[in-house]
């Protein structure tokens, strides 16, 4: 099963929301997940709470799905990229993939960390970069005000492998 950038962008969307400013998340002001810095960054110049869906997919696809290259995986490990991106930067969840599968981790893509991969089972790689992405939640400061949701979004994350993988 091969998943689209309009799949991936729909599934990120059930674990984003509309407009928030919490005091404790250093992201700032965030609309459909993309934060003040990532929306100006990408062009946005108009107020966050009035950010349109269609103008936060395209942010979306150039400041995440384009730029951590997604489509260069296998489509469910490209969708894990993407959400990874999405939640803890374009860098970090490189390097939590790197982890995964057992190459370094200095958040860039080349052939070792292809290679290593694609040694590695489908599901090894899925499996092992969730869990990953547990441990780097888990050494967060604001794990307590924020975790609840980040494991939640893990367990989706794991759902939707089960249905990714033949």
């Amino acid at each position: 099963m091969s998943i689209t950038f309009d799949e991936v962008f729909e599934r990120c969307m059930g674990h984003e929301g509309g407009y928030v400013n919490h005091p404790d998340d250093p992201g700032g002001e965030t609309i459909w997940g993309i934060t003040i810095a990532t929306a100006r960054a990408n062009g946005y110049t108009g107020a966050m709470r009035y950010m349109k869906r269609d103008q936060a997919k395209e942010i979306y696809r150039k400041a995440y799905w384009q730029r951590a290259k997604c489509t260069q995986y296998n489509s469910a490990i490209g969708y894990q990229m993407f959400d990874a991106a999405v939640n803890h930067g374009i860098g970090n969840a490189i390097r939590i993939l790197q982890r995964a599968v057992g190459v370094a981790d200095d958040g860039l893509v080349g052939q070792m960390t292809l290679g290593a991969i694609n040694e590695k089972s489908l599901d090894d790689v899925l499996v092992l970069f969730n869990a990953e992405r547990l441990e780097f939640y888990a050494k967060l400061k604001t794990f307590q005000t924020f975790g609840r949701g980040w494991t939640r979004r893990v367990a989706s994350n794991l759902r939707y492998t089960a249905g990714d993988t033949p």
